[in-house]
């Protein structure tokens, strides 16, 4: 997966940390989002799907321990990582964040480097980051990428690159919805221009050789396939 296509929520009351915090990250290439408080923070995390949360301590609304333990009990964002970034550095206030279900605690201030290295080793946690095994297999599908073969029902079929690559994407993350810009940079990338009915395309052509109708359109936002 690409940096771009990484998002990572910012969740922190003062606009100066965000403006930190997002320049760093921005110029280390990930996508960020900004939320001031825990209720907003809560409600874009079920709407963009964070890979990564950095999620300060003491906030209006609901501050971060309560929003970590409101985030963990959501399973459609169970994979979230969560890291608190805070000011107090008490040994007490990191064992109850890490109590709460956080993963990490960073303390303020960070120097940029630090940020990076620890925002790096915590995307690793996130099973979603991880580079896909050669084959995947589901139901009665099965796709080789050392190949780039795939058979269903004991038929072979073998196809164009770009259909491959998005049927491997899309089979690789089962039953989560992949949005369009989600699926433009992993198959066709950042530097690439392509028309808006490109996937719809590629979706049509995957569908009519290979007869998956598990692969589902979500209106408005992309594809996911079903298992």
């Amino acid at each position: 997966m690409s940096m771009s296509a990484i998002r990572i929520l910012i969740v922190d009351d003062e606009p100066d940390v965000h403006e930190f915090l997002g320049y760093n990250l921005s110029r280390a290439g990930y996508t960020v989002y900004n939320a001031y408080n825990g209720k907003q923070a809560l409600s874009l995390a079920l709407e963009i799907k964070p890979h990564l949360m950095l999620l300060d301590v003491m906030m209006p609304e609901m501050d971060g321990m309560e929003t970590c333990r409101e985030l963990k009990r959501m399973p459609e964002l169970n994979s979230v990582v969560i890291a608190f970034l805070s000011a107090r550095s008490e040994d007490y206030t990191q064992i109850a964040g890490l109590d709460s279900g956080a993963d990490d605690y960073i303390p303020k201030p960070v120097r940029p480097d630090l940020l990076i290295s620890r925002v790096k080793a915590l995307l690793r946690r996130n099973p979603e980051n991880q580079t896909p095994s050669h084959t995947l297999i589901a139901g009665d599908l099965v796709v080789d990428r050392s190949r780039y073969l795939i058979q269903k029902n004991g038929q072979k079929f073998l196809l164009p690159k770009k259909e491959f690559e998005l049927l491997f994407l899309l089979v690789s993350k089962p039953n989560r919805v992949l949005t369009r810009e989600e699926i433009f940079v992993a198959v066709w990338g950042n530097n690439v221009v392509v028309g808006d009915r490109t996937i719809d395309v590629h979706i049509r052509r995957l569908r009519e050789k290979i007869g998956l109708h598990n692969i589902k359109t979500i209106k408005g936002i992309g594809y996911k396939y079903e298992v």
